[in-house]
């Protein structure tokens, strides 16, 4: 009885191996489209007109200024969202959530519960690993004005969906905001053939849903008008990262993370 459950075990794990490296070669042809992508002239025009106008605490430094993939471990079972790298964030160092006040507050909280092994996102080579957990965007180019147009939203879908699939299940979805949380339900009705419950559910901070197979969470984005201002707090968003991580019942190691091909602008 002991070997044949020690032979279970064994045949179990090597499930597990498997499965993670269909998963890891699943987000990295992803990825590789992701940064070759030039959909939306607009998007395009303003990525790399931003990297050669930089502010002056950026002068001289190279940007990425192309699409940027999504970050973490393709094998967890948690998927955050975002809006849209910012124009001298994600965007100069090519890698989402890193190089700004936005990230640092996200990644203070990410590692405060146990999702990230250091408080700081800022730059492709500072080490940073996240634990169960993928870290994407509705649009995947610095759009102007922080605002993407619904064309350029529904150019960028397709990625997340894939994103969406390759994940694991029993899995968990939380939308950094009304934007991200929108394109979230129209990723995952697109890709399950759901037609969203009516009422359509609707945006509301440590909002919880069930739409069809996928449990999504809600919070405010972590921009600084909603930091600064006290409308998101460190304490509200770790609750929520907390209820996410309780229901994708994270108990494994971490895994080694892949990071953006090398080739290119390069990071800042």
């Amino acid at each position: 009885m002991i070997k044949a459950k020690q032979r279970l075990s064994r045949l179990n794990h090597k499930s597990q191996i498997s499965n993670q490296k269909s998963s890891l070669e699943s987000f990295l042809d992803i990825e590789s489209q992701v940064v070759s992508c030039r959909r939306c002239p607009r998007l395009v025009a303003w990525r790399e007109e931003a990297a050669r106008n930089p502010p002056r605490r950026f002068a001289g430094q190279r940007y990425w200024a192309r699409p940027v993939p999504a970050f973490g471990d393709p094998s967890g079972r948690i998927l955050i969202v975002g809006l849209a790298p910012a124009a001298h964030g994600g965007n100069r160092t090519g890698r989402v959530f890193t190089g700004d006040e936005s990230g640092n507050f996200l990644f203070e909280a990410l590692h405060a519960v146990g999702l990230s092994n250091q408080p700081r996102s800022i730059h492709r080579d500072d080490g940073l690993e996240l634990h169960g957990a993928l870290l994407s965007a509705a649009c995947r180019c610095a759009p102007p004005a922080n605002r993407p147009l619904p064309v350029e939203l529904e150019n960028c879908r397709e990625f997340l969906e894939r994103e969406i699939a390759i994940l694991p299940r029993p899995r968990v979805l939380v939308a950094l905001g009304a934007l991200a949380f929108e394109t979230i339900l129209r990723a995952i009705a697109a890709s399950s053939g759901l037609t969203l419950p009516r009422p359509r559910p609707r945006f509301a901070h440590g909002g919880r849903y069930r739409i069809g197979e996928e449990l999504v969470f809600a919070t405010y984005h972590p921009s600084q008008q909603n930091t600064f201002t006290g409308k998101l707090t460190q304490g509200m968003l770790r609750d929520v990262l907390r209820r996410a991580k309780r229901a994708a019942a994270i108990t494994r190691a971490p895994s080694p993370l892949p990071s953006p091909p090398a080739g290119g602008r390069g990071s800042g």
